[in-house]
């Protein structure tokens, strides 16, 4: 079976509109030349969601400040799925981070690459066979020095992850 690469925009905290009016024009770019886009949540509102999936499919997950119209919208908790030949799993919340990979493992034994949120803080972190992704928020940078995304090649056997700074 032949599996197609991936390019997978990864996002979380966007906190539309309850911090930021709509997402920034800089993430347009990254819109335009994606095949998914990962939501790790904190959208709070899912016009956001319709309005990503005009550019490619979302899967999203809901987040602390999510409500029943992401459950409605149909973001689950926690969301395993293979892309592009990739074991692909997300949360929003993933914990202190003491003991965060050793729990990503335990509620996600099969993932080759985890998304999470909650924190802001953009992190990639090679966990054995897992990559572990936090993509930050690119609307609300708290005590960052950008907003930030993640982008995602993905393949069978190969996942490249690069954190990218918004304006």
């Amino acid at each position: 079976m032949d599996v197609r690469p991936a390019t997978a925009l990864i996002l979380a905290d966007t906190h539309v509109p309850r911090f930021r009016p709509e997402l920034p024009a800089s993430l347009r770019p990254y819109l335009e030349g994606c095949d998914v886009i990962l939501h790790a949540g904190d959208v709070t509102d899912p016009a956001v969601l319709d309005g990503l999936a005009s550019h490619a499919p979302v899967l999203a997950v809901r987040g602390n400040g999510d409500g029943p119209d992401l459950a409605a919208w149909g973001a689950p908790e926690r969301l395993e799925r293979e892309i592009a030949g990739v074991e692909v799993a997300m949360v929003h919340d993933a914990g202190p981070t003491r003991g965060r990979p050793a729990r990503l493992a335990r509620w996600f034994p099969g993932a080759e690459l985890i998304v999470y949120g909650h924190s802001h803080i953009p992190s990639v972190v090679r966990d054995g066979p897992r990559l572990l992704v936090n993509p930050g928020s690119p609307t609300w940078k708290r005590r960052q020095s950008h907003p930030t995304v993640a982008l995602a090649r993905l393949e069978p056997g190969r996942i490249s992850v690069t954190l990218v700074e918004l304006a």
